[in-house]
């Protein structure tokens, strides 16, 4: 198996992000083709462990703010989920939020979220995620 993988690889080349082959197909990894009318795409559990990695990435990445491993588990979901949409860099813009977090003082950090251009763009992911940070309780 070791030696068809390494074969495959150097045939069909390897790349982290989506390129056009040669027939103009999207593709991505080792000729993984994800042009819907003629390639696979992925799996559920493919779609699934990619989640899960981006998902233990944010949390990762949520290991720079000193205080985030403090927050209970509800308002540090709600914290992956931007991080998740936003990036890390794009996050840490929200330094109004951040400080209102660090301090503990929810109401007012779900304020400031809810004061963004983000949440102009997501709308209801905006409300839902704010919510959950205002009261610490799960989304409905």
């Amino acid at each position: 198996m070791k030696r068809l993988i390494e074969q495959l690889k150097r045939h069909e080349g390897v790349s982290r992000w989506a390129y056009e082959d040669h027939l103009g197909y999207i593709t991505t990894g080792v000729g993984r083709c994800l042009d819907p009318e003629v390639g696979i795409g992925l799996s559920d559990k493919e779609i699934d462990y990619l989640l899960q990695n981006d998902i233990e990435r944010c949390y990762k990445e949520l290991e720079c703010l000193s205080w985030f491993p403090d927050l209970d588990p509800i308002r540090q979901e709600a914290l992956v989920n931007m991080v998740f949409n936003l990036g890390l860099t794009r996050f840490l813009q929200f330094k109004k939020t951040l400080a209102y977090l660090a301090e503990g003082r929810y109401p007012e950090a779900a304020d400031e979220m809810l004061d963004s251009k983000w949440a102009r763009q997501v709308k209801n992911r905006a409300i839902e995620l704010s919510e959950m940070i205002r009261t610490g309780s799960p989304a409905n």
